[in-house]
């Protein structure tokens, strides 16, 4: 695997070790559950590292990146099971804000009060 990664080969990289290591793909409505639980495992890491949580023994057990790391691979996982490709997914989403969104945020950016 090279340094680079793109999202269509992290796509083809989760559906060969779904396939041929993990036994195939859960279904789409428990991968959404699998990733609720994920989001909630990386919510709990931000919310002790940067929030006003203080974190008990155990919950900082995993970092920051492997938790975000985890929310990615269920997100290619419903991604690759529902035939969806999230470069152009992704594509179309930042076309979309960069159109909408083009002045929304001027005021923040000139360091204005909203």
């Amino acid at each position: 695997m090279s340094d680079s990664l793109t999202l269509r080969a992290a796509q083809d990289l989760v559906d060969d070790w779904i396939r041929n290591i993990g036994g195939g793909y859960f279904s789409e409505l428990t991968n959404m559950a699998v990733l609720t639980e994920e989001v909630g495992e990386l919510a709990r890491v931000i919310s002790r590292t940067y929030g006003d949580q203080i974190a008990k023994p155990g919950d900082l057990r995993h970092t920051l990146p492997e938790e975000l790391a985890d929310v990615l691979w269920v997100v290619i996982c419903l991604a690759n099971q529902t035939g969806t490709d999230l470069t152009e997914a992704l594509r179309a989403s930042l076309h979309k804000k960069l159109r909408r969104d083009a002045s929304r945020f001027a005021s923040r950016r000139a360091g204005e009060p909203e």
